[in-house]
């Protein structure tokens, strides 16, 4: 069935060419002007890349500390130090390096030689050496390797699913535009090169998966942590020196104090446990059928709020079916079917003669006679026909595109009834597949006409419910018509306001209008590779955070762009290579999973930031304080590395913790999050100066002794506050897991032991290691109401904020 057809367009003097294709000067020539039929990708060198990965904020902290520390021969403090400073650096580059494979596995996709007539001869040249004018050669099973117009008396079926993600083939005729990267089903031609390289439909698409791509909202979220605790340290350190400078300190002891701000201030630890985290998730999602390709994914896939969902294999089930036969001209349906079924093929592979074959098996309707001579879909003649001998009598069957058929048919009144049911089953979305038959050489009988879909998949409809119940706006988004589009959006309850994708090309860089555009649709019919990038950026600058699935070559550019980018299952190298997330199971049911597993990992991830910026507030206030009020180093910088080393080495056990994941899109509220952590943080800070004061003014604690002390009370009190953080309302109201207890507890008994037994440090006893405990267990009761009160602040704030912008809307 030719359902899709494309005219070549101008192209100044190829038409020009003679038969005998370009001579070696010309091609030359043309090769110089409009250079290579390939993709050609601008890579920087992976030694820039890795130098990139060790500039940033978090990188400059890294390396302040290492510095200081060099400075004031801390060696065994700047082994640390550089280790990790290495350790994000490598990380954050493997991330970097893997986002670059979708434009490789492109190229992979094209054809790497062809059959090319020059100087009046064929040759086999290298597809790269192709240029506007060539004439070439293609045939069963080839990669078409350029935009080529088809020559006279050439006719083609090719295989496009790479390039539009849509399954049945389409047919060439002569004067027609066959395009780069599809596949050559049936026939063999000569055509005429019309684009090269980058000018092709497939080098677009190239180009614009090449362009692609925008920075993460967890990269987003950990910059802004990042600038907030630099501007933190920044002013602390700027108070203390000046104080130092007036109290006429030392050089080298502000140096080590700057160094002990600058350990306590790095939130080292912060990406690769975010990234751990994720990497947790990572592994729970694959136990769901859904295999994440770059970590990042994991956090943005919980926040989308619009899922564009491609219709073919994703929504329906990429299968032809053939619906209830309508007979006409006293027919019966098993007739119908019958007859068509002769005028199949199981061998041929064809889609078609597939999907009729099973019905004609359901429904009982095979057999009738012996096929004696077969002629298979042509393209040209758009039909197939089998000769069939029943007993003594031979008739022949004839199925195809029901203009052809008619054309058959001599009984007007037949035909114009067949044509009443093929325009019904148009407006249904519904293919047709005209039948007819001769009984030995007399007149053709139209039979009836069988109605061809792709059905949804049984689990589409409740899955896309599913995902709006979790504040998600499901967009159908198919290369497919849009009659066809319409009725599978209408049959799984998406809505019936199907766009055609022509519209989105007049828009312009995102207005009002163009993004409502976008936004009211229920999905787009006809879309090309620029139209789905369009999309996602369109919503993406509205403010949505997008998902966008795909399977076929079209789609990289658009998966590349989107906040959460996924290949559906069985899709192309291509396809899998830009997307964030690749699924193994069919349908939509796996990406609703995958959304509610994601915000379980983004409330661990929002947990661990909480916690991770109200200690790095706790113990730079704390210092300071102490500096400023008794102008005394309150803990050593071997101090700060081993609260580092132990609460983030534990803390790990967070991507493992018992959660509720939001029931709307998560993302980032880094004012909430900033504010809760700062209120910890400061309340913590009181308890650590209250025990301060008390060791020195009250018990008269040796200043070593108090170090330890106040080592100790950092530690298990900035432990106990994960426990805190991880809820929104007391801490007693959702469980953690045994994991994180049991991680929390024994890090906390080794520092116990640290404290107690003076390891690196003044011993300060059982005894008052376990007076510690009862004054930090005592202020975790304290911080965590306050932590209750400030989300009920917060809470409220957002609800007036909500209630004036309805307001507002209602006034305009």
């Amino acid at each position: 069935m030719d359902v899709d057809r494309t005219t070549a367009p101008e192209v100044g003097d190829v038409g020009a060419a003679e038969p005998g294709g370009l001579t070696s000067d010309e091609a030359a020539q043309r090769l110089v002007e409009d250079g290579p039929n390939a993709i050609e990708a601008r890579r920087r060198s992976p030694i820039v890349e890795l130098a990139l990965r060790f500039w940033g904020p978090i990188p400059w902290m890294i390396e302040a500390a290492l510095v200081l520390s060099l400075a004031v021969g801390r060696w065994a403090d700047a082994a640390i130090i550089g280790a990790l400073l290495v350790m994000n650096g490598l990380v954050s580059f493997w991330e970097e390096h893997q986002a670059g494979n979708a434009l490789d596995a492109l190229k992979e996709q094209l054809a790497t030689t062809a059959r090319v007539r020059r100087d009046g001869t064929w040759r086999d040249l290298d597809a790269r050496q192709l240029v506007r004018g060539d004439v070439i050669g293609i045939r069963l099973g080839d990669v078409v390797p350029a935009d080529a117009r088809l020559l006279a008396g050439a006719a083609l079926e090719l295989d496009r699913s790479a390039l539009t993600g849509e399954s049945l083939p389409v047919a060439r005729s002569p004067g027609e535009l066959v395009e780069s990267g599809a596949v050559v089903t049936v026939g063999e031609a000569t055509a005429e090169v019309t684009a090269t390289g980058s000018r092709t439909s497939f080098g677009r698409a190239a180009q614009l998966v090449s362009g692609a791509g925008r920075t993460s909202h967890f990269q987003r979220a950990v910059m802004r942590i990042a600038r907030y605790l630099i501007a933190l340290a920044v002013a602390l350190v700027t108070v203390i020196l000046v104080v130092g400078v007036v109290r006429g300190n030392p050089l080298d002891e502000m140096l080590e104090f700057a160094l002990v701000v600058a350990v306590a201030s790095i939130p080292v630890a912060l990406p690769a446990v975010l990234s751990v985290t994720m990497a947790v998730g990572a592994a729970d999602l694959a136990r769901s059928q859904a295999v994440v390709s770059h970590l990042a994914a994991v956090e943005e896939l919980g926040g989308i709020d619009v899922l564009c969902a491609d219709k073919t294999g994703t929504i329906t089930e990429n299968r032809l079916e053939v619906g209830e036969p309508a007979p006409v001209g006293g027919s019966r349906p098993d007739d119908v079917l019958a007859a068509a079924a002769l005028a199949s093929r199981a061998e041929h592979r064809d889609p078609i003669d597939a999907a009729v074959l099973r019905a004609a098996d359901g429904a009982g309707a095979g057999g009738g006679g012996t096929v004696v001579d077969f002629a298979p879909f042509d393209p040209v003649v758009k039909r197939s026909t089998a000769e069939v001998r029943d007993g003594s009598t031979t008739f022949r069957v004839t199925k195809g595109a029901p203009q052809v058929v008619a054309a058959l048919v001599d009984d007007v009144d037949v035909v114009v009834a067949a044509d009443d049911v093929v325009e019904g089953f148009a407006r249904r979305g519904w293919r047709s597949l005209a039948v007819a038959r001769a009984d030995g050489d007399g007149p053709w009988r139209l039979l009836g006409v069988l109605p061809l879909s792709d059905p949804p998949r049984d689990d589409s409809a409740p899955t896309i419910e599913a995902a709006r119940a979790l504040g998600v706006d499901v967009k159908m988004v198919t290369g497919d018509q849009r009659p066809i589009a319409r009725e599978v959006a209408r049959q799984v309850g998406l809505g019936t306001d199907i766009q055609v994708a022509d519209v989105l090309d007049d828009v312009g860089d995102g207005t009002a209008a163009d993004v409502a555009t976008v936004e009211r649709s229920d999905g787009f019919a006809q879309v090309l590779p620029e139209h789905k990038h369009r999309i996602v950026r369109l919503l993406q600058d509205a403010g949505h955070l997008v998902g966008m699935t795909g399977d076929g070559v079209n789609d990289a550019a658009a998966l590349q762009q989107a906040d959460a980018g996924i290949a559906v299952a069985g899709a192309t190298d291509a396809a899998r290579s830009a997307a964030d997330i690749v699924l193994l199971a069919p349908g939509l049911s796996v990406i609703v999973r995958a959304i509610r597993t994601s915000r379980e990992i983004f409330a661990r991830m929002t947990s661990y930031a909480i916690y991770r910026i109200a200690e790095t507030i706790r113990v730079l206030l704390f210092v300071t304080a102490a500096i400023l009020v008794f102008d005394v180093f309150p803990v050593t910088a071997i101090m700060i590395v081993l609260l580092a080393l132990l609460n983030d080495a534990a803390i790990l056990a967070i991507a493992y913790d018992r959660v509720t994941g939001a029931p709307g899109p998560a993302t980032w509220q880094l004012r909430s999050v900033l504010t809760v952590a700062t209120v910890l943080g400061v309340a913590g800070v009181a308890a650590s100066f209250g025990l301060f004061v008390l060791s020195r003014e009250v018990f008269g604690l040796d200043e070593d002794v108090a170090r330890t002390l106040m080592y100790l009370k950092l530690s298990v009190a900035g432990h106990l506050t994960i426990f805190a953080t991880r809820t929104r309302g007391p801490f007693w109201s959702s469980r953690p897991a045994p994991l994180l207890v049991g991680a929390v507890v024994g890090t906390q008994l080794l520092a116990t032991a640290i404290a107690a037994f003076g390891i690196f440090m003044e011993p300060i006893g059982v005894a008052r290691a376990a007076a510690v405990w009862a004054y930090a267990l005592a202020w975790f009761v304290v911080n965590d109401q306050c932590k209750v009160l400030t989300y009920r602040v917060l809470d409220r704030r957002t609800a007036r904020r909500e209630a004036a912008g309805r307001q507002e809307d209602g006034a305009a």
